[in-house]
């Protein structure tokens, strides 16, 4: 089941390169035109810069690093070109600002603070951000045309089972480590006079864009939104199921540039305005105030979960009886607060599957032990809960077998599936496209024979 490495490799490429880009940018690289697919080029610095980069991580290859960086780059300069001739594929200023912002606090992660993230780039944040748009941009692009590629892609259980009885010993995946666990969440209450002070506000808000002043600059100044706020507060075309839903209906229901009442939704308070419907889809602004939590709001949830825990720890009510009874995570409550991995729809997560928060507290935990109370973030909405978590199994690494890791071996051959017509696209674009392949690159051992034509 090992993946195309050219493809594999192209989804860091894509996480790459916007580091590349700024890391790099004071090299003085002569510079020179080393490939064209259509009617994009690839420059020698592009490659260069991927390969410092590349060293810097540590990243080595058994092969000619540069030849399959420019593979890559191949590979990637084909998606785009096809997302752009494709009408319905479109990449947002807020998708951007979000993908921008997620880089962003990646960077801070990293090196601590906005201030060490701009001493190692030499730049100030502003300049970082605005020289990572366009490569973001076309990593969106190059990404939702992936995506459209595979979509229809499926596989069937007949299918699963074939292929893994036609698997050698040696080839049968290895299962990581797996756990199963239920949580229930408390948000800290958020009193009411904090709501009506952000209500009001938002009030005197819609009031000023009615009177003249601009959404856009009252978006940019006061919304809580960050990737928004930027785009003047758009947040592009999206249908009903794309939105929350009390925004969903405040959206579709306005007529012309009017601005709603304020809107209550899990991510806060907005006041919202119409930019444009097409078809079953709306373009809108907001402006998104969240209510200010105390600390002493913060405590009570704490204590008020840390002792329905003992409770739970005293067999005086069953863990998935208080979860259905008092959990307030819409998605496990009513699952007695198992959660699901959405990536397989299972109840099993890798390590690398829990968020980091959970996977702290889960590794350290015995089966059927309830943990201590815990701070962490609602991935939702973005707002600070309280978690406690039971640990329901733990799978201990181990040869995948079809009666306990059907599902895993179905990802695994719908992946293998879906880079095989990624595959095939890729080589019968490459007959359809010009591509031409500077002389320094003509021995290169590509995955893909058809660039050098």
């Amino acid at each position: 089941m090992k993946l195309n490495k050219s493809v594999k490799l192209l989804g860091i490429l894509l996480l790459a390169v916007c580091t590349s880009t700024m890391a790099f940018a004071q090299d003085k690289i002569v510079d020179q035109i080393v490939a064209i697919v259509g009617s994009n080029i690839i420059l020698k610095s592009d490659v260069e810069r991927m390969h410092i980069d590349q060293q810097a991580q540590g990243i080595t290859s058994d092969g000619d690093m540069k030849c399959e960086i420019l593979e890559n780059f191949l590979i990637d300069k084909l998606l785009i070109a096809e997302a752009e001739l494709d009408t319905l594929i479109e990449v947002t200023d807020n998708q951007v600002n979000q993908q921008m912002d997620a880089q962003l606090q990646s960077y801070i992660a990293h090196f601590g603070t906005e201030k060490a993230v701009e001493d190692y780039f030499k730049k100030s944040i502003a300049l970082i951000k605005s020289e990572m748009q366009e490569a973001i941009r076309n990593q969106l692009f190059s990404s939702q045309m992936r995506n459209k590629i595979v979509e229809n892609v499926n596989v069937t259980p007949s299918e699963v089972r074939f292929h893994f009885r036609s698997l050698k010993q040696e080839e049968i995946p290895t299962i990581p480590t797996q756990y199963e666990y239920a949580q229930i969440t408390f948000p800290p209450k958020i009193e009411l006079e904090e709501e009506n002070r952000v209500k009001a506000t938002l009030r005197e808000y819609k009031k000023r864009i009615e009177d003249g002043t601009s959404f856009a600059m009252l978006a940019v100044m006061y919304s809580q939104d960050p990737s928004a706020a930027r785009a003047g507060g758009e947040i592009g075309y999206l249908g009903r199921a794309e939105l929350d839903p009390t925004y969903a209906t405040a959206a579709f229901n306005l007529k012309g540039d009017k601005v709603s009442n304020v809107v209550k939704s899990s991510f806060g308070y907005h006041i919202v305005q119409l930019i444009d419907k097409r078809d079953d889809k709306v373009n809108t602004r907001h402006i998104l105030m969240k209510p200010t939590v105390t600390v002493e709001a913060k405590e009570k949830a704490f204590e008020q979960l840390d002792s329905l825990s003992n409770i739970i720890r005293k067999n005086e009510i069953p863990f998935n009886e208080a979860a259905m009874r008092f959990s307030f995570d819409k998605n496990t409550r009513n699952n007695g607060g198992v959660a699901i991995n959405g990536a397989t729809m299972s109840s099993k997560f890798t390590v690398e599957e829990l968020d980091s928060d959970a996977s702290k507290i889960l590794t350290t935990m015995n089966v059927n032990e309830i943990s201590n109370p815990f701070v962490t973030v609602d991935p939702e909405n973005q707002q600070t809960i309280y978690k406690t978590v039971k640990l329901i199994n733990k799978i201990e690494s181990h040869k995948a077998n079809m009666q306990n890791d059907y599902q895993q071996l179905a990802a695994m051959y719908l992946a293998t599936k879906k880079e095989e017509v990624l595959q095939n696209w890729i080589s019968e674009r490459q007959a359809e496209t010009y591509i031409r392949i500077d002389d320094t690159y003509a021995r290169c051992n590509f995955n893909f024979d058809n660039w050098v034509k």
